[in-house]
């Protein structure tokens, strides 16, 4: 149900472009009845369709209802506000971002950097006891589903510990009590799932864009506010940890913090990025551990699915950096808290079909041999044989395939054209032939018949040699009009002509009927005798109203008519007989 989807589609909107699947880099998505649906088994909530869906089909939950319900249920419930929000409210001092949120009925704000900073000493602890191997950062959920799903091999490779987010609810949980509601607000749909699985550290995960929308049905413009003396951050400033929506970010605190080298610490961010760094993962750290910062969103957390402004990724990274201004001396930091956590994530498992079953699916969209592969990736598929895959997992449709279906159409227009009980042809604005069919070419003069024979459909021919009314094409594709209709002797035929237009000014058809046929007489006359009988009945039912206009007048005038010789009659009748 959409209610407990993060990410769902909405079918009246998606237009059957396949493009969310063309750009999601786990395949998650089934299309059903033309319609794209998010396979949440296989999403790793990167949040990539939601921004590439060209209609706005693909949607993120939105939870303002929760969060209401939630202010209402609990005496203290506070932000945990990513550090990326000064990349999305750049012109909203802090104090008036408390404030807006207090107004609407939390108790206060927090940094979301603060459980990062947490995050980053236990991880530093971790690299100077680690002897050898590559450790990854389990701060991005979206790349420990990744790995956990799609590179289980490299599980054990990520860090056994909680999000920054999650780090930070225990650490507010631990300060104002166990029992306070907790809210995140930043620009990862990832979060959402985070917190579905996570309601004890976690109530629920707001975006960016939900906040705006409360902000406005509220009434509430946060320039516009003035703040107090006690709209300030809880459990203080962060330090470091604000630097973790940048790629390095991360990184950062972790080197100030544990004796390691730089070819130690490596920071990568995109989905495909961090797939090329599973590709020999275990040729790295071979003789000394290394740390690895993954993060799905290019740039980092700046460029989130729901941030307002994707891109201009250099320009939010210097707010990032100009934010994070700290004394050096705050860090190396000690853990506070323990935050080991187990990421019970379920590995994908792909199955494996036999090859008779792979070529049973690809001959569904006409492809029997491999030269019929053209792996054009029009379906959304790398190739023709993942597609079979997904036609067999029920993931794809048949019709997907474009190519598939232009011959299918092409076939269909085919077999149109030769069964016609008359000549049809097909011509662009060159006046070549596209297609025609063999009634076309008995209609032609001279040995066009025999050539037909040797070249079905006559591609290419010119339609001024085949024919000596082709100007009839010329002014139907010149003028982009509806039709044409001219009958016109050929040879010792007669010819009923109907020229149309396809594509106006590009493609232009033709109909045309030998009218000296026995058959086509006798259709033509019946035609002609109904065509007769309608006008006649329309000119029966104008004269009726040009006399209705006038009936009350003609009554009067004709019932004394009558009258007068109705008496003259009477008179007559009273005349003696002479």
């Amino acid at each position: 149900m959409k209610s407990l989807e993060p990410i769902y589609t909405e079918p009246a909107q998606c237009q059957d472009c396949y493009k969310c699947l063309r750009q999601c880099t786990a395949k998650a998505i089934q299309i059903e009845q033309g319609h794209a649906r998010v396979m949440h088994d296989l999403c790793v909530l990167c949040g990539h369709c939601v921004r590439v869906c060209p209609v706005g089909a693909k949607r993120v939950r939105n939870d303002l209802k929760r969060a209401e319900l939630l202010l209402r249920s609990k005496k203290k419930v506070i932000i945990s506000l990513a550090p990326s929000f000064v990349a999305e409210f750049e012109d909203i001092p802090v104090a008036k971002i408390i404030k807006a949120f207090k107004m609407l009925g939390f108790y206060g704000v927090s940094e979301t950097a603060i459980g990062a900073q947490e995050v980053s000493a236990n991880t530093a602890e971790r690299m100077a006891k680690k002897q050898k191997g590559a450790l990854i950062s389990s701060a991005c959920p979206v790349v420990v589903e990744l790995i956990k799903k799609y590179h289980a091999a490299y599980s054990n490779n990520i860090a056994d510990f909680l999000s920054p987010l999650l780090a930070h609810a225990k650490l507010l949980r631990a300060g104002f009590g166990k029992d306070i509601g907790v809210v995140f607000v930043g620009p990862c749909i990832a979060k959402k799932t985070e917190s579905d699985n996570n309601p004890e550290l976690l109530d629920l995960a707001l975006t960016f864009d939900e906040v705006r929308q409360w902000w406005q049905a509220e009434g509430l413009n946060p320039q516009k506010l003035e703040p107090e003396d006690d709209d300030i951050w809880l459990l203080n400033n962060s330090d470091e940890g604000a630097l973790y929506p940048i790629d390095g970010g991360m990184i950062a605190g972790i080197k100030a913090s544990c004796t390691v080298s730089d070819d130690q610490l490596m920071a990568f961010s995109g989905v495909e990025a961090v797939r090329d760094v599973m590709v020999g993962l275990d040729e790295l750290g071979q003789k000394e551990p290394v740390f690895l910062e993954l993060l799905a969103c290019k740039g980092g957390c700046v460029n989130g699915p729901c941030i307002k402004k994707p891109g201009t990724t250099a320009i939010k990274r210097h707010r990032v950096i100009a934010n994070s201004r700290y004394e050096p001396k705050t860090i190396p930091r000690k853990a506070t808290i323990d935050i080991t956590y187990d990421w019970q994530i379920s590995a994908v498992r792909k199955p494996q079909y036999p090859q008779e079953q792979i070529q049973a699916a690809l001959a569904k969209v006409g492809k029997f041999r491999s030269e019929d592969e053209l792996n054009c990736s029009g379906c959304g598929y790398d190739s023709c044989r993942a597609f079979a895959e997904a036609l067999i997992d029920g993931r794809a449709e048949p019709n997907m395939c474009l190519g598939y279906m232009r011959q299918l159409a092409h076939k269909k227009v085919d077999a149109l054209i030769r069964t016609i009980p008359c000549g049809a042809v097909i011509v662009n604005d060159k006046l070549e032939v596209v297609e025609c069919n063999r009634h076309f070419a008995e209609l032609c003069s001279g040995s066009v018949a025999d050539i037909y024979e040797a070249k079905p459909g006559l591609e290419g021919a010119r339609l001024e040699k085949l024919i000596p009314y082709s100007r009839f094409f010329s002014q139907i594709i010149a003028s982009g009009s509806d039709k044409i209709e001219k009958d016109v002797k050929l040879d010792e035929k007669f010819l009923h002509v109907t020229v149309f237009t396809i594509e106006p000014h590009r493609y232009a058809g033709a109909i045309v009927q030998d009218i000296t046929e026995p058959a086509v007489q006798k259709e033509r006359i019946i035609n002609k005798s109904k065509e007769l009988m309608r006008k006649n009945v329309e000119t029966v039912q104008k004269i009726a109203y040009l006399l209705g206009e006038s009936a009350a007048d003609s009554e009067v005038i004709l019932n004394s008519i009558a009258e007068s010789f109705s008496a003259q009659e009477i008179d007559k009748d009273d005349e003696p007989d002479n």
